[in-house]
């Protein structure tokens, strides 16, 4: 946005910050984050603080400085009422979880760490946060963010220190990020139509899990190399050796095939062209099959033992079967993408390939948020810093989004305008 427009919207943004941001109880704070959402949203290369306290008439680099980086202003109720405005706005097909990451140089920035960079396609120095948004095909909003701290920090008593780390902050893995985040928005009283992610999610047996136990629905992607049994297999038991000893306990006697090998058994007829979006050359159509499978290795195997051991004290072998999507674009040799969903097994499958599709909405997020918004322009170094930052940038997306959507409609009324308690992490 250029001055012009920012000045044209100027009482909308000043309607939207008093509400978004009344749990900032101090008037001159409230008046810092008009400010800074101004600075995120005005033209200009760089959005660091001191770029943008230079492009606005009103804007003090020291009392900005000292808002984002020292100030002890909770984001966690800000968060929750850009989820509340934004929520029934978009009106979401599906929240989509994922990762982005954010190169850095030095190692004092909290979080940092040599790591694989899916912005420089490498492993360099960097932060990685992990999110979860709404979408759907028109719009999209990040609904929550978790910093990833490396294993490196978890001891590492001097920059946690200096980088304010709360003491109760340990290394998680990000796809018990992505489960965190769930449930503090399930805490909200907000629950996904259905979760999707890539592989690096999708592939993990125990994030499956996770999802199946909180009784929410996916679509996943998974690696070539997932092992899964067809839905017909049958667990067996072989009959037991004399009169003593423990019955033989009923499995698979093969070993599971890999989701492409079963694709590959599929045949050219078992695939249908499905239309998914209009895109901006096109619809956007490929050829997809849906099969009914049963996923299989030992992380998947453990837990369905042990449950079904614990409350009938044994287990009858059969595995639980969900949707295997394979797509197989038209001129491939081979199928090439493949998804594990749990939705049920009545659903259309032009409804499992466009929630399996929903995800590209996350890159233009990220593009939007990093290029547009300055989300990796942060300079400040301290895990306080970090989440106040992400939550303004938060914010001024879903101003943008309101705008594009709504630009007259106002939010409902607030459920969290009152502070919390007081900041540890978001």
């Amino acid at each position: 946005m250029d001055t012009r427009e920012v000045d044209r919207v100027r009482a909308e943004l000043a309607s939207y910050v008093a509400d978004v941001f009344a749990s900032l109880r101090r008037k001159d704070q409230r008046a810092k984050s008009d400010c800074y959402l101004r600075g995120l949203m005005l033209d200009g290369r760089r959005k660091s603080i001191q770029a943008m306290a230079a492009r606005l008439p009103d804007g003090n680099e020291q009392n900005l400085q000292q808002f984002v980086n020292q100030s002890t202003w909770d984001p966690v109720p800000v968060q929750r009422r850009i989820c509340e405005r934004m929520l029934p706005l978009i009106a979401p097909t599906a929240w989509v979880i994922d990762d982005v990451s954010l190169p850095k140089d030095g190692r004092m920035s909290v979080g940092v760490a040599p790591q694989y960079c899916g912005a420089l396609g490498k492993r360099a120095n960097c932060q990685v946060a992990v999110s979860v948004h709404a979408a759907t095909d028109t719009a999209s909003c990040p609904l929550q963010w978790r910093l990833f701290l490396p294993r490196s920090w978890e001891a590492d008593g001097d920059r946690r220190t200096s980088t304010r780390v709360p003491s109760e902050v340990t290394h998680r893995e990000k796809w018990r990020l992505g489960l965190d985040m769930l449930d503090t928005l399930a805490g909200w009283d907000m629950r996904p139509p259905v979760v999707v992610a890539d592989a690096a999610y999708g592939t993990n047996a125990h994030f499956r899990a996770g999802l199946a136990d909180r009784g929410i629905h996916y679509v996943l992607a998974i690696r070539a190399d997932v092992s899964a049994y067809p839905f017909d297999a049958e667990p067996e038991a072989p009959p037991r050796k004399g009169p003593v000893g423990c019955w033989p306990q009923p499995r698979y006697r093969q070993p599971a095939p890999s989701v492409a090998t079963l694709a590959a058994g599929l045949g050219p007829e078992a695939f249908t062209t499905v239309t998914w979006r209009q895109g901006t050359r096109g619809r956007l159509k490929s050829r997809f099959a849906a099969v009914r499978v049963r996923p299989a290795g030992k992380a998947v195997e453990r837990p369905i033992k042990a449950a079904a051991s614990s409350t009938q004290g044994w287990w009858d072998g059969v595995l639980p079967d969900c949707w295997l999507l394979v797509e197989w674009p038209e001129h491939a040799e081979s199928p090439t993408d493949y998804w594990l969903s749990s939705l049920p097994a009545d659903t259309p499958i032009t409804e499992l390939v466009r929630s399996a599709k929903v995800r590209w909405r996350i890159e233009h997020d990220y593009r939007e948020l990093k290029h547009g918004l300055g989300l990796d322009h942060f300079e400040g170094r301290s895990w306080p810093g970090w989440h106040h930052h992400v939550t303004l940038v938060t914010a001024a997306q879903a101003f943008l989004t309101e705008q594009r959507l709504a630009p007259k409609v106002p939010g409902p009324a607030s459920l969290s305008t009152r502070p919390s308690m007081p900041f540890k992490t978001s």
